[in-house]
């Protein structure tokens, strides 16, 4: 899919959400063009470490809300379905056996911010904003890294802060919690993002992919918790509280929720 571009230069795997006239916002079907993607990298003996980032400057404004308006819950799943044995295998950015840099340009929103939770290290420009804005559709965080690993990233509180809220922060606040590993100009972004990279390509790839593993492993267990995700996710997209969110979004006035 178009809207999804993969190179790779010098080792590097760049991994590109390429929609800037939507800012970068996910249909379906482009969550499959990108899983599909992430795997291509994992599998890719060129590419030592993986880049994440956006073009127009924008990293990726999360779901695309006339789409997710325009698809019925049972059909979400399918339209973002991949034709990999792996689809089955939950985050894939984690589950890729290399470094995973999120280079982060304007906003990260949604399932934006979701991706940059999932990737190891995020590298943002002064002009990013961090948002995990979906208590404000009347959703929990979709992919359900926001639960899982943000508590784990930037702590108990500030994790609930965030996600309780929906604000939105910039870049330095982003790194004041620990978020951000640096904050740069724009136009510094490639090389800082290029600098990370360097700093693994001399490491084993054999060690690098049980080193990661083991970290993420230490974590817990995953699957319970996306379990809970889900049936949490699908009791959300059945409220009146999504609907008002999704239509004061696109309608462009304050969301009137009522807790149904």
């Amino acid at each position: 899919m178009s809207s999804i571009r993969y190179e790779v230069a010098d080792r590097v795997a760049t991994i590109t959400i390429d929609r800037p006239e939507k800012r970068n916002a996910m249909t379906y079907r482009m969550v499959g063009a990108f899983t599909e993607a992430i795997w291509r990298a994992s599998d890719d003996d060129e590419a030592r470490v993986v880049v994440i980032t956006g073009s127009g400057g924008s990293f990726c404004a999360g779901t695309d809300l006339s789409d997710l308006h325009d698809t019925p819950s049972g059909e979400r799943i399918s339209a973002a379905e991949v034709d990999d044995p792996r689809a089955a295998v939950p985050w894939p950015i984690v589950a890729c056996p290399k470094p995973v840099i999120a280079a982060v340009d304007g906003p990260a929103v949604g399932m934006g911010v979701e991706y940059a939770t999932m990737s190891d290290v995020r590298i943002a420009t002064d002009r990013a904003r961090f948002g995990w804005v979906f208590v404000r559709r009347g959703l929990v965080p979709d992919m359900g890294a926001s639960g899982f690993l943000l508590p784990r990233i930037v702590g108990h509180t500030e994790a609930l802060r965030l996600q309780l809220s929906g604000e939105m922060i910039d870049a330095d606040e982003a790194a004041g919690i620990g978020f951000v590993s640096a904050v740069v100009p724009p136009d510094d972004l490639a090389d800082a993002v290029r600098a990370e990279a360097d700093r693994y390509l001399s490491s084993s790839p054999f060690a690098v992919a049980r080193a990661k593993r083991l970290v993420y492993d230490a974590i817990g267990d995953l699957r319970p918790h996306l379990d809970r995700n889900t049936t949490a996710l699908q009791e959300c997209f059945k409220s009146e509280d999504h609907a008002e969110g999704v239509a004061s979004f696109l309608e462009r006035r304050p969301a009137r929720f009522t807790g149904r």
